[in-house]
């Protein structure tokens, strides 16, 4: 059996269903949503959807080694950007009675809640779990974790949030935040530590001190909570190798074209993320492409918009009903033209709160099972710590002098590649058009530097599969 047939979850007609949907021809019918009530529906949005996501949603894994900040945690508040803490703050918490509160100076140093001194500890097969809120993000910069020993003398870092003030941000105010830091994306070390040319830590083992550490931007405090610091069983323990889905944006129909026989030649299948309104019109894909992509090289059809100018201005744009009401009708549209994916990606990556005050991704839940995100300031994980804010490194180009990610850093010794395979992660990429000649934009790839990814994966023998393929894993 070839890699792709192994990794193949569905039939010659179309995909497994989640939650045993029956076949309709080629659509699945599937329970709709039980009505919302009145008290805590999201943003008032009390009419259940026509097709409501299966649930297929990443399992809570378990983890191997605990920190809720609980009575007698044991951890302490300190650095020169600290001007207050409450090592056992009751008022804000999601675990037990209580977390740990902290408020910066607004100087734009350091302020930490740390522990030096453990029992040391093995982080083989494992990545680390942060839950955490910040109040108010106005002033945020960055959020660091320092993973070491000798009092930090030695240490790995991540940068896992630095905050942008125009995108869409992976933290926002006054959420509580799950993260997952992997090897794939550990970028700095320090004393004794290194990290090879391949990307690969020199040590995962021995570790006593911990350090959670946030920046202000020195324009004014930032007062952020920690919940926990946990262990949990790694991507590599599903994917030795890592694995890698490649998804293209917008309905362009050099996707069926131009990407689409390349890939075959792998043998690798694409999710690609369409916008209902424009299919069958211009230089977009037909619903006929689409299907033949789907049935015979085992593509996921997945939504970006139902209309056109809903995807032009995204849905941070439109008040929440608005919003509610092109997912509704991008999923009966889905559905009705035979397209199983229950998969969705933000247009412009925009998941911020609709113009009346209502996130976006919590609309998005009422219809999809997962939201990719444009974010990747750390590496997707399996299973993913949000799965309506999946990360994923877009831009991705051969051309030269145009912006965007540059191809070699996904195909260069140590670069993504070589972190995926070397230490474990779910790397999500985001194309958009297929040139045949030089691109001339970021958001254009040659057929050649398609090909050089494709040809780089099959040497690495990373597995490549759909976003949908990624979450039957749950099922």
């Amino acid at each position: 059996m070839s890699r792709r047939s192994a990794l193949f979850l569905g039939g010659a007609g179309g995909v497994a269903m989640a939650g045993g949907g029956a076949w309709l021809g080629n659509v699945a019918a599937q329970p709709a949503a039980a009505p919302l009530a009145a008290e805590g529906a999201i943003g008032g949005l009390t009419t259940p959807p026509p097709y409501a996501p299966s649930g297929r949603r990443p399992k809570n894994r378990r983890a191997t080694w605990s920190q809720q900040f609980q009575a007698s945690h044991g951890w302490s508040a300190g650095g020169a950007g600290t001007q207050s803490a409450e090592a056992n703050d009751k008022t804000q918490f999601v675990r037990g009675t209580q977390a740990v509160r902290v408020t910066t100076n607004g100087s734009g140093k350091q302020s930490y809640v740390r522990k030096s001194g453990m029992a040391a500890m093995d982080l083989s097969g494992k990545m680390i779990r942060l839950v955490f809120r910040v109040d108010d993000v106005a002033n945020l910069s960055k959020m660091v974790f320092y993973l070491g020993s000798g009092g930090l003398k030695n240490y790995f870092s991540w940068t896992f949030h630095a905050h942008s003030r125009t995108a869409a941000n992976y933290v926002q105010s006054g959420e509580w935040v799950t993260v997952h830091l992997q090897w794939a994306d550990v970028r700095s070390a320090s004393g004794t530590y290194t990290i090879s040319a391949d990307g690969k830590p020199s040590t995962r083992t021995g570790f006593t001190d911990m350090s959670f550490a946030v920046y202000d931007n020195a324009a004014g405090p930032v007062t952020y909570r920690v919940q926990a610091v946990e262990l949990i069983p790694d991507t590599a323990e599903v994917f030795p190798k890592g694995v890698v889905s490649i998804t293209f944006d917008d309905s362009h129909k050099s996707i069926h074209d131009l990407a689409r026989p390349v890939m075959d030649s792998f043998g690798f299948p694409g999710t690609s993320y369409n916008i209902a309104d424009v299919i069958g019109t211009g230089t977009f894909m037909t619903v006929e492409q689409m299907r033949s992509m789907q049935n015979f090289s085992g593509w996921e059809m997945g939504g970006h918009a139902y209309a056109n100018a809903t995807h032009s201005a995204s849905y941070p744009k439109l008040t929440a009903e608005q919003a509610d009401e092109d997912f509704r009708r991008l999923r009966e549209w889905m559905v009705s033209n035979g397209f199983t994916s229950e998969h969705f990606a933000y247009p412009h990556g925009a998941f911020q709160k609709t113009s009346d005050g209502v996130p976006v991704d919590l609309i998005a839940s009422r219809h999809f099972t997962t939201a990719r995100s444009i974010i990747s300031e750390t590496i997707e994980s399996f299973a993913p710590a949000n799965p309506y804010r999946l990360k994923s490194l877009t831009g991705i180009t051969d051309g030269t002098g145009i912006g965007g990610t540059p191809l070699t850093r996904l195909t260069a010794e140590g670069g993504h590649l070589d972190r995926c395979r070397g230490n474990g992660d779910w790397l999500i990429l985001c194309l958009h058009k297929v040139v045949e000649g030089a691109p001339k934009s970021s958001t254009e790839i040659g057929t050649a530097g398609l090909t050089t990814l494709m040809q780089e994966l099959t040497d690495r023998d990373i597995p490549v599969v759909t976003v949908e393929e990624a979450m039957a894993y749950y099922k």
